[in-house]
């Protein structure tokens, strides 16, 4: 890569990771669900009408949006509004890698070589060491939210690989409009509307800096930018920049929000990111589909998988 594109995919990394600074500073101007909802909204408002038509099949844009947007944002939010450190967040979801490898091989039948199961096992292990951490430091319900969350990711990342999309901002600006109202109607429902006007009518520079960075610089930017990347160059040259976003996210953590990171946290990070990198990086092995989806599948794969 050339100078100028690696130092962009590295921005994107760190955009990616600050983000979660940014969320969890945004939990305290809006309920969760509410915070999502105006997410998507904003992303998808006005580029909806600026990218032309979806380049895929109506049913692959409504099951991304409702497995990445209502599913995997919505459980996030709220895990992080839980408890769930915003640092920490950053890494357990990159489990999303391991969700997404053991549904590819349920799914669309590849075969995990040996590199890739060794990287599940070693990514699991972070988890199991996060999730002592956590529990040790608080409550687990965010936790569990936050793996949930990584869950959906993994499926959504499947559903994107078989989609296959030509453009992955056209196609992510499209997936932004689905979880709109969903999200919406949750919050009224979950969250109540006394709660949600209230979080509106309070909306100051602060609040709307927070939606604008989630919502412009973390989707439109970051995936036009990851999407321009793997347009240029092969996904296996461009997806390991991935790995920084965690990094990214508890440095950023500590800095801004002055989180703590321990040491059973610090040796959970190094088995999930490496393990991550293995499962991510490994060759996918064989399968009856793996052929047929290695044309177009791996780069919306790796252009959907990294962002938070």
């Amino acid at each position: 890569m050339r100078p100028v594109h690696t130092a962009l995919a590295v921005l994107v990394a760190a955009v990616w990771g600050f983000n979660f600074v940014v969320i969890e500073i945004g939990l305290g101007h809006f309920p969760p669900l509410l915070l999502s909802a105006l997410r998507f909204l904003v992303a998808a408002l006005p580029a909806v009408f600026f990218v032309g038509r979806p380049k895929v099949a109506w049913k692959w844009v409504l099951g991304v949006g409702a497995a990445l947007g209502i599913a995997k944002f919505g459980l996030l939010f709220t895990g992080m509004a839980a408890g769930m450190p915003a640092g920490l967040s950053s890494l357990v979801l990159q489990a999303q890698a391991v969700f997404t490898a053991v549904l590819a091989a349920a799914v669309l039948r590849e075969r995990p070589g040996r590199v890739r199961l060794l990287g599940m096992a070693v990514a699991l292990a972070g988890i199991a060491v996060a999730a002592w951490d956590r529990g040790a430091s608080g409550p687990v319900t965010g936790f569990v939210l936050v793996v949930a969350a990584a869950a959906c990711w993994g499926v959504s990342n499947v559903l994107t690989r078989r989609a296959a999309p030509p453009d992955a901002l056209n196609f992510m600006v499209w997936v932004c409009t689905v979880p709109v109202v969903p999200l919406f109607a949750l919050s009224l429902l979950i969250e109540g509307p006394e709660r949600d006007v209230a979080a509106l009518r309070a909306l100051d520079w602060s609040a709307a800096a927070v939606i604008g960075y989630v919502a412009w610089v973390s989707t439109v930017f970051g995936f036009g930018a990851w999407g321009y990347l793997l347009r240029r160059y092969p996904a296996s040259a461009v997806a390991p920049f991935s790995l920084l976003v965690p990094v990214f996210g508890m440095s950023s953590a500590a800095l801004v929000l002055g989180e703590g990171v321990s040491g059973p946290r610090w040796l959970a990070a190094v088995l999930l990111v490496g393990g991550v990198g293995l499962t991510s990086l490994a060759p996918a092995g064989t399968g009856s589909r793996t052929a047929g989806v290695s044309a177009g599948g791996p780069r919306a794969a790796a252009a959907a998988s990294p962002a938070p």
